[in-house]
């Protein structure tokens, strides 16, 4: 490592490899091999600290960044997300934009003030005063329900005697005192319930005392923290390569949270750049990669990359990367604009097309062509939407369109009543012991780094896949699909967490490694003609052999 620079130097001759023409898109990309080599030298590294092993596989993100200096020499800056250690500062890594962690820093002053609000809510909340308060109000409210349905009970019963007199023959001089004695009950019971609400009623006085306090300390809590967490992004000056200056409330402010999530700028991109255009240094590729255990919910596999998160970094690496000739997003090259499309079946009312993969489904944001709008070009008089479901871009496979509403509205009926269905073949990355199983893990989308889903047991949608292995060769598993629900993403996530298969399928950028293509086919497509009411089954097999 430089003396002056945190520059690490190449362990082994680079200078045979090719440099790249254009930085890193770093929300879809293969790793450019210095990128990897450089990767490689901070794995190794890593794996030396042992001190750091027991926080280290807890799972955690690194970045590096291969850059050239002035005098043309090459190296690369290393970072990590977040903190290490409970520390901002270590001498391989590049620093971070702002250390919130220095122990003089108005973040940790301010910081202490919260954390005495929040030992104060627990000195409360935690006093045997409250806890008693509370447990009287538990106590009161059951007596006064108990007493007031007893005295009811009473009087239901009196009521009921009464009756019984009244219908053997009571007298007048009866009757009028039967009248008496219900309106005497009646007086009675209002008392009883005037007497125990008042009790009530000062019993839940005094706990409400203490919980006026905690609501107050709260309300201060969430200001304090509101306003910390401001001052603490005007901290965050993020620079460019064109030598601009931008704070993170600036930045964020046109996207639709309007202000950074917490935690913005801690990621290893941004450090790795921040501290490239502060030293001169010029930006030529970079990449992320995954140490240590996966997340209960995400998906993350020990030393694999990962594209710059979403939700965080894609406002501040937009800014950052201006002045930088990027490479351009994959997903935005409109390859199938003129493509034709395979359709396997036809008639006067749907049809069903084999989309090709990389290919949407229905339009994006990107503005690249769709099957959806394929159809509408090619069938301009057909009514209302056609497309009757949904493959990810990646996947490819058979795909159902319908020529009109009515048809559309059946087909749609069809797939909400599970009478519609699908089976998908892949290629796992991985040997699946079983022959066949169900996988029931519940997804939800990922608000901080769409378009991925997570696992969630608290949140999440149910969702069923059943599987059955074809093959297995060579580290790999050729499986078929058969989705019981139809969730984003949800073959996709079934396969590689580690609750499910543990075996991502080949190809998937998201949830394992990138290959040429995303292994994952819709086969065959089961329905029942709307028109005709005849039970059709069409499949066409994947482009790939095993």
């Amino acid at each position: 490592m430089s003396d002056t620079l945190k520059i690490h130097r190449f362990s082994e001759d680079v200078s045979s490899i090719e440099l790249p023409q254009k930085f890193t898109f770093p929300f879809h990309y293969t790793p450019h091999p210095l990128c990897c080599l450089a990767a490689k030298q901070l794995q190794g590294y890593l794996s030396q600290k042992s001190e750091w092993q027991e926080e280290l596989q807890e799972g955690k993100m690194f970045g590096v960044l291969v850059v050239k200096e002035a005098s043309g020499q090459l190296g690369f800056l290393a970072a990590f997300s977040g903190n290490l250690q409970k520390s901002n500062l270590h001498p391989y890594f590049v620093p971070p934009v702002y250390d919130l962690l220095q122990p003089d820093g108005f973040f940790k002053v301010k910081e202490l003030v919260i954390s005495n609000i929040n030992q104060k809510i627990a000195s409360i909340q935690n006093s045997e005063d409250y806890i008693s308060s509370n447990q009287q109000v538990v106590v009161a409210e059951k007596n006064y329900v108990e007493q007031l349905s007893a005295a009811k009970e009473a009087m239901k019963l009196a009521k009921a005697e009464r009756d019984r007199r009244k219908s053997q023959g009571a007298t007048p001089d009866e009757i009028t005192q039967m009248i008496q004695e219900s309106q005497f009950q009646k007086a009675e019971y209002k008392r009883l319930e005037k007497r125990l609400q008042g009790e009530l009623d000062e019993i839940r006085a005094k706990a409400e005392v203490y919980k006026r306090e905690i609501e107050v300390l709260k309300k201060e809590r969430k200001s304090r923290s509101f306003d910390l967490q401001m001052e603490l992004f005007e901290q965050f000056q993020m620079r460019n390569a064109k030598g601009e200056t931008r704070g993170l409330r600036e930045i964020f402010a046109p996207t639709a949270q309007g202000i950074p999530p917490a935690g913005a700028g801690e990621c290893a991109a941004p450090k790795l750049l921040q501290y490239a255009f502060l030293q001169g240094l010029k930006p030529l590729a970079m990449a992320e990669f995954w140490w240590g255990n996966s997340p209960k919910t995400e998906i993350r596999h020990h030393l694999q990359y990962y594209p710059a998160c979403k939700l965080k970094c894609e406002p501040i690496l937009n800014f950052m990367l201006q002045g930088l000739d990027v490479d351009e997003n994959p997903l935005e090259q409109d390859v199938f604009r003129n493509m034709p499309l395979s359709i396997v079946y036809e008639d006067d009312y749907l049809l069903v097309v084999n989309k090709p993969a990389g290919m949407l489904s229905v339009p994006g944001n990107s503005g690249v062509t769709s099957v959806a709008e394929r159809m509408k070009e090619l069938y301009p008089t057909a009514t209302g939407p056609m497309v009757v479901h949904r493959l990810d871009m990646a996947t490819s496979g058979l795909l159902l369109v319908a020529k009109s509403m009515d048809v559309h509205k059946d087909l749609q009926e069809q797939f909400i009543n599970h009478t519609i269905r699908k089976c998908y073949t892949a290629l796992l990355d991985g040997t699946l012991p079983n022959d066949e199983g169900v996988i029931t893990l519940p997804l939800m989308p990922d608000y901080e780094d769409r378009p991925r889903q997570i696992v969630s047991y608290e949140r999440g949608k149910s969702a069923v896949t059943r599987y059955v292995v074809l093959e297995r060769r060579n580290g790999k598993t050729s499986v078929h699909f058969y989705p019981e629900t139809g969730r984003t993403h949800q073959l996709r996530v079934h396969s590689a967490h580690k609750e499910g298969l543990n075996c991502p399928i080949c190809g998937d950028e998201l949830y394992g490694k990138k290959a040429d293509r995303l292994y994952l086919h819709a086969e065959r497509l089961e329905f029942t003609h709307p028109i005709s009411g005849k039970r059709m089954t069409l499949e066409v097999a994947p482009e790939w052999e095993f």
